[in-house]
């Protein structure tokens, strides 16, 4: 493992849009196990427009996060959209209660999810549309018939994956440009430490999920100790960590609260030594 020698703080999705790498994730706006609307819509649209405002470009929900209502809220509280803010949404899940997230790739759900989708944040276009998972159920080529016919419908305009391995994007690329990959990683849990790898040389954006994740309990003292050395917190050490890690890593880390939001975003101007970089990564 290396850490990144560019230092550029955006991303070009599909070498075409630039955003800032330090997005904003919309997940945390709902209720209690991701089900249900915010508690409190009006701040929950206070800290979508201040994310916006401090420069955020890139935003990430999902038809499941609700369901429907976090793409709802994004829509009420943004739109119309600034030119330069890419809304990411994803789709192949159902809810059936508070944390439960079946899958299903069956295309006429895909289909349905998709328009659902372009109805809920008031887009002619979705810039960037990803595959919650692969679904046994039904060939990955099924799947994606109705991300294809959207595509060429000018309805999207990139297409992502989310917990896949190389085998599976490489299969999902025959089909469709692949131009992004939504993985579980972080500091703590370096499972797909090749699909970074893999991305990175394809120029496709990594953008890991739970990002805050610090690491195990061992590893606090050293933590905290360069955190301290940046007057930094330790949730901003494992986001400034990532973002050394790789140039192509984007963080969609989310919060409720305005506070929070502003102190994941300075993340972006701490920088790690080479010192720190391996102290973290030997963890």
């Amino acid at each position: 493992m290396s850490a990144q020698t560019d230092n550029t703080l955006t991303f070009r999705i599909g070498g075409e849009i630039e955003i800032n790498r330090v997005g904003y994730g919309g997940m945390q706006l709902t209720g209690h196990g991701v089900w249900g609307d915010a508690p409190d819509r009006e701040k929950a649209k206070q800290v979508l427009q201040e994310a916006v405002k401090a420069g955020v470009t890139f935003i990430d929900t999902a038809d499941s996060y609700g369901p429907h209502t976090n793409e709802v809220l994004i829509a009420e509280a943004l739109h119309p959209y600034p030119g330069n803010l890419l809304i990411a949404t994803k789709g192949g899940l159902e809810r059936t209660g508070p944390n439960q997230w079946p899958v299903n790739g069956d295309p006429n759900h895909i289909r349905e999810a998709i328009g659902g989708s372009l109805k809920r944040l008031k887009l002619e276009s979705i810039d960037l549309w990803q595959l919650h998972r692969f679904d046994p159920k039904f060939p990955i080529e099924e799947t994606l018939a109705p991300v294809v016919e959207a595509v060429n419908a000018g309805k999207i305009k990139h297409v992502g994956l989310s917990e896949v391995d190389i085998a599976q994007i490489e299969r999902a690329e025959k089909i469709v440009p692949i131009v992004s990959v939504q993985n579980l990683y972080n500091l703590g849990d370096r499972k797909w430490e090749e699909i970074v790898d893999y991305t990175e040389g394809r120029n496709m954006a990594f953008i890991p999920w739970f990002p805050l994740a610090s690491g195990p309990a061992k590893m606090e003292a050293k933590i905290r100790s360069i955190a301290e050395k940046h007057g930094a917190t330790t949730a901003q050490i494992a986001l400034a960590w990532l973002l050394k890690r790789s140039p192509n890593i984007l963080l969609i880390p989310g919060t409720s609260s305005v506070e929070h939001l502003h102190e994941n975003l300075a993340a972006a101007s701490i920088n790690l030594s080479e010192e720190d970089f391996a102290a973290l990564s030997e963890g």
